[in-house]
């Protein structure tokens, strides 16, 4: 009987300096987050003039261990406040960088990250791409895909994730080389030359194909375009990743954001306006 006293007594302790262990830990990443946004806040407010979307700050949403800690902008203590701990949605990797819709905080877009991302100041960079898409979700994204075939059929068919997994024609031969010609005349500033191509491949790619290089030429290399001017100001180096073959869907990100600079260049109004930005690269041949 003592000895079962005794075992009781041991693993009740165990239990309750494993759970103190838990607190600790789990109260110190809270507070290193919490010292992380305020590092986020300092750099968005440094970068104010590059994009319209940048005047307002997003929830943040980091995996921690098998929960999800979503913070939010609180206006009248002008800071960022946990907000909520849950369980996260599905099983989030290490180093995920991404903004959705989350469900357990009433699908509000939100930057979904882990701690790795506030350990270099390119993640701060990348929160702040994220936010351009969460600013484009809170705004002009659900009115613009409305009016998409290859929306209305990923919606048929139930395919939700279907900008990332659209079958695109990467290894197509012909696209190749008309995509490659297109870069090259936007790298150089040519934009007759980038009309031409682009209608070349409007004209070679089915309708749904095309509809989806423009978006993602527009959702992606809207985000790219703005990541690098933060990083420009951060003095770091540039993110061209997407530039080289073997293409996917990332190589309408650096061609996204060439056009959108060129366009921008042109047309100042573009930068901050997201609906007529799609309009002119979705009817780039009438302007």
């Amino acid at each position: 009987m003592k000895l079962i006293l005794v075992l009781t007594f041991l693993l009740a302790i165990t239990n309750g300096e494993n759970c103190n262990a838990q607190t600790d830990e789990r109260n110190s990443f809270i507070q290193k987050t919490d010292s992380s946004l305020a590092v986020l806040m300092k750099i968005q407010n440094e970068t104010t003039g590059v994009h319209q979307c940048l005047n307002k700050f997003y929830p943040v949403a980091v995996a921690f261990n098998d929960s999800l800690y979503i913070f939010d902008f609180d206006t009248r203590a002008v800071k960022y406040e946990l907000i909520k701990i849950a369980a996260q949605p599905f099983p989030i990797p290490k180093g995920m960088q991404a903004s959705f819709p989350l469900s357990i905080y009433d699908n509000k877009p939100c930057c979904v990250i882990t701690p790795k991302t506030f350990s270099t100041a390119a993640g701060y960079a990348t929160i702040l791409h994220e936010f351009i898409h969460c600013c484009q979700f809170n705004s002009v994204e659900t009115e613009l895909k409305e009016k998409l075939e290859i929306v209305n059929i990923a919606n048929e068919n139930e395919d939700y994730s279907w900008e990332i997994n659209h079958p695109f024609p990467y290894n197509d031969s012909v696209f190749i080389n008309y995509f490659e010609n297109y870069k090259d005349a936007l790298q150089h500033d040519n934009l007759t030359n980038a009309k031409n191509l682009r209608l070349k491949l409007q004209e070679h790619l089915n309708k749904t194909d095309f509809e989806y290089l423009v978006w993602e030429e527009w959702k992606e290399g809207l985000a790219r375009y703005v990541e690098n001017k933060i990083r420009e100001k951060l003095k770091l180096e540039r993110n061209d990743y997407g530039k080289d073959k073997p293409y996917d869907r990332v190589a309408f990100y650096y061609s996204g954001e060439l056009f959108i600079k060129h366009l921008c260049e042109t047309n100042p109004e573009l930068n901050d306006d997201m609906e007529l930005l799609f309009e002119k690269m979705n009817n780039f041949q009438l302007y």
